[in-house]
């Protein structure tokens, strides 16, 4: 009869008090305010960017922690739980993508109306640009087939072939890896620097913040091969590999538009 009495009579899910939102609105707040600093030379990379970043991580490993132990401990993602799972996803994506509509405009306003400071053309007097047809586009390439293997990944989890889906998650977080070094060595053998003027910034700027994200789906998806390995994934029962699916979909357009737009247009 006790347990009769404290068993949920209705399909939702009430979150416990956590304190990883509290913690981790003060890590990206630690993390950007280090940002500043460094960009400003106030302080060292290591002094501006580490502490933020390790408080970051430490926000992830312990929220991540807590969710799936939701979903494989408590049995609290019923199908009714799922679909606010999935709104609140996509409603996420939907603010990111905000993120790059104001680095898009930056950089639109600065090459489509380009002011006497550069010259009055674009890319600005003097600038030498990375040719698009190198490395940005090896690393499209590369984006686009890591595309293809998560979405075979994902197909192969609903069908129950969970060989072929761990070995998609491997293909596509390996593609991920060679993206982000190849952007690491573009950057090292980059023809200009941050503050080499408004090209230079607003390039570093919206390709950086992409490379950060290919960082976050990487680990993101790593943390679903670990958690596949475990059985934790079932045909009907994936959200946690499905969202960073989309997260992974979502990094695949916007390098496209990256692409395009600043390495190939604006160069």
């Amino acid at each position: 009869m006790s347990d009769a009495a404290h068993k949920p009579n209705h399909p939702y899910h009430l979150v416990n008090p956590s304190p990883w939102p509290l913690v981790g609105a003060i890590a990206g707040g630690v993390f950007f305010m280090g940002m500043v600093l460094y960009m400003h030379d106030k302080v060292s990379a290591p002094v501006g960017i580490l502490p933020g970043l390790a408080l970051i991580l430490i926000t992830m490993f312990f929220w991540w922690r807590d969710v799936v132990k939701e979903a494989q401990v408590d049995m609290a993602h019923t199908p009714v739980v799922q679909i606010g799972l999935r709104y609140g996803m996509a409603l996420f994506i939907a603010s990111e993508v905000m993120f790059f509509v104001a680095f898009f405009w930056a950089f639109f306003d600065s090459s489509l109306f380009p002011k006497e400071a550069v010259g009055g053309v674009w890319p600005p007097a003097g600038m030498v640009v990375l040719d698009p047809l190198q490395i940005p586009l090896l690393n499209t390439l590369i984006l686009l087939l890591s595309g293809c293997t998560v979405t075979w990944s994902h197909h192969a989890l609903r069908e129950g072939d969970r060989k072929s889906f761990v070995q998609g998650l491997i293909l596509t977080i390996g593609l991920g890896a060679i993206f982000t070094g190849f952007q690491v060595y573009e950057y090292m053998h980059a023809p200009f620097a941050f503050k080499d003027g408004i090209y230079s910034s607003t390039f570093y700027m919206a390709t950086g913040f992409h490379g950060f994200h290919v960082l976050v789906g990487t680990l993101f998806l790593l943390v679903c091969l670990f958690r596949g390995l475990k059985g934790h994934f079932t045909p009907d029962h994936h959200f946690g590999f499905e969202a960073a699916a989309w997260y992974w979909h979502f990094v695949d357009v916007v390098w496209l538009f990256l692409f395009i737009c600043i390495y190939w247009w604006g160069a």
